[in-house]
């Protein structure tokens, strides 16, 4: 491919693809950690990645953002090539992280928390310091707690206003690790419906990691991971009680 990430235009993307995934292998020393990866999120879906603990879903997740580097393989986001582009052009780019642990600022308020996340779109120091009130919409309970220390929030709280915050930075895809771990289940349904929203509102695509079924079950497209690669993939309309046995824990 001969065209610079320059060449093209950031609204323009030339698939239907926003994600695509290509033989990557990667490894932490000489531990083969991730084996021969193809995974795609097709423009305006949300696609959920699923398995056990340790197979390399983390992993995967943090070599889309460029934290960790494949030794072969190649990412495309809107069908530019990112391999080699670090992490904090990729979050300018469109890519809205959340991961696991969520790694709000405990010491600085809600509100601050969220203006942060303009970084990622670049607009700090444009005058642009502004909460825009759809964020409110999908995320009400932050609209009255912004004076409040994020660490002062409860687990689901936080995990709201982690993913308010990747969204400040208006990403076209929004990559989320786990986001109900260890969240009560009413605040789950919560961030089911958000997420929904997002991606019928905004055209947002999204990739999650998840094992509550229920999220898992609002996703459009799934992939199982194993010892590192992709052993099964399909429409979660699809997903077997067999595949939901060996991969999720429920």
């Amino acid at each position: 491919m001969t065209s610079t990430q320059a060449d093209i235009q950031p609204h323009i993307i030339p698939s239907n693809l926003m994600l695509q995934v290509s033989g990557v292998n990667v490894y932490y020393g000489e531990s083969h950690i991730l084996r021969d990866v193809d995974l795609s999120v097709p423009v305006g879906e949300m696609v959920c990645l699923i398995g056990r603990n340790g197979v390399g879903k983390t992993t995967l997740l943090k070599t889309i953002m460029g934290l960790l580097k494949p030794r072969t393989g190649q990412v495309k986001f809107a069908d530019v090539p990112i391999t080699q582009i670090p992490t904090h052009k990729r979050a300018k780019l469109g890519i809205g992280y959340v991961p696991q642990g969520r790694e709000i600022i405990p010491r600085v308020t809600v509100q601050e928390n969220l203006l942060l996340g303009l970084e990622a779109s670049g607009e700090v120091g444009r005058g642009k310091r502004e909460i825009p009130e759809d964020i409110f919409d999908l995320f009400p309970v932050l609209k009255t707690m912004l004076s409040r220390m994020g660490g002062d929030l409860s687990g689901g709280q936080q995990q709201q206003l982690a993913i308010a915050r990747a969204l400040m930075g208006k990403p076209r895809l929004l990559v989320l690790d786990e986001p109900t771990e260890g969240i009560q289940p009413s605040i789950i349904l919560e961030i089911e419906a958000a997420v929904r929203r997002i991606i019928e509102t905004r055209g947002i695509s999204v990739l999650l990691v998840e094992q509550h079924l229920h999220f898992v079950r609002q996703a459009d497209r799934y992939y199982a991971m194993q010892k590192g690669g992709i052993v099964a993939s399909g429409l979660t309309e699809d997903l077997s009680a067999e595949l939901i046995k060996e991969f999720l824990a429920v």
